[in-house]
């Protein structure tokens, strides 16, 4: 948006918005403990919104933060017909902050590999973050920061109950399988819409992954779908269920693994995560939370 076409009333929104983001993205490094004194921290960069705005709020951060740390902007450029490789490079160099492009083709390995027709989301994830993993051990990265945001982690949620059978989210922080990295989202707490708005307000090159978009019927627009149609009818409902993933109560739920039900016992000694069923359950109405203003 060019600042000769915006009014102060705009501005003044405009402002706002950056402050809540930047807010958000404060709170959840502070709440995971994301970033540390001293840290490396690689910075996923895909040319999507959601990473652009990832990386112009940490280094906006960066700039007043009490401890030192590094960041360096990683691309992993996978071979795709059309992809304009000069677009990172020349607005990283604009930056003036640290970057690494990667290329590896995994884009002929992904359609070699899965049939015509066929959601190629997961192989192509999976190579993609090898690499990453890879790559953050070659530069020495004590972090990877990656740009799911709020959204995005309930969609996940709801993919793991309706196509996994688990109750299974997208962390703000944890460890990879391999125990060598520890990866950070520190969007977790914005609300896509808002990153859509300020992606466009600062006119981030967005380069659209073809190989994603051309795909119908993808599983996790069917539930982004779902959760649209939902806070239309019911105003703050995502809100609602975001903060219900961090408020778990393991003894209500059915997991062994989570809860000693096996060995639980009557021993007089009344205890908060005892059964009330036989009190009346009282639900309230979701909190509508404006995230425009």
């Amino acid at each position: 948006m060019s600042d000769k076409s915006i009014t102060m009333d705009q501005q003044y929104e405009i402002n706002k918005l950056a402050k809540r983001l930047r807010a958000g993205v404060g709170k959840a490094i502070n709440d995971y403990n994301m970033i540390e004194a001293g840290d490396t921290v690689m910075v996923c960069l895909s040319g999507g919104k959601d990473s652009y705005s990832m990386l112009d709020i940490l280094m906006s951060l960066q700039k007043s933060a009490p401890i030192s740390f590094r960041l360096i902007a990683v691309n992993l450029d996978q071979g795709q017909p059309g992809f304009p490789k000069e677009v990172l490079p020349n607005y990283l160099e604009s930056l003036g902050v640290e970057y690494k492009i990667i290329e590896e083709d995994t884009y002929s390995t992904v359609k070699r590999v899965i049939p015509e027709g066929k959601t190629t989301c997961g192989l192509c994830s999976r190579l993609r973050r090898g690499i990453l993993y890879r790559v953050a051990r070659e530069i020495g990265a004590t972090k990877i920061a990656l740009g799911h945001h709020r959204d995005d982690i309930l969609e996940t949620l709801f993919l793991n109950m309706f196509y996994g059978g688990k109750l299974k989210g997208m962390p703000a922080k944890l460890v990879s399988d391999d125990g060598s990295n520890v990866v950070i989202r520190p969007l977790a707490y914005c609300a896509e819409k808002d990153i859509a708005r300020y992606a466009m307000i600062k006119e981030f090159p967005i380069i659209p992954c073809n190989l994603c978009g051309s795909q119908p019927n993808l599983q996790r627009q069917v539930i982004k779908d779902m959760l649209t149609e939902w806070n239309k009818k019911h105003p703050g409902r995502i809100e609602t269920m975001f903060r219900a993933m961090q408020n778990i109560v393991p003894s209500h739920l059915m997991d062994t693994a989570s809860y000693d039900f096996v060995n639980l016992k009557s021993d007089g000694i009344a205890r908060e995560d005892g059964d009330k069923a036989f009190d009346k359950e009282v639900f309230s109405a979701p909190l509508a939370v404006n995230f425009t203003n």
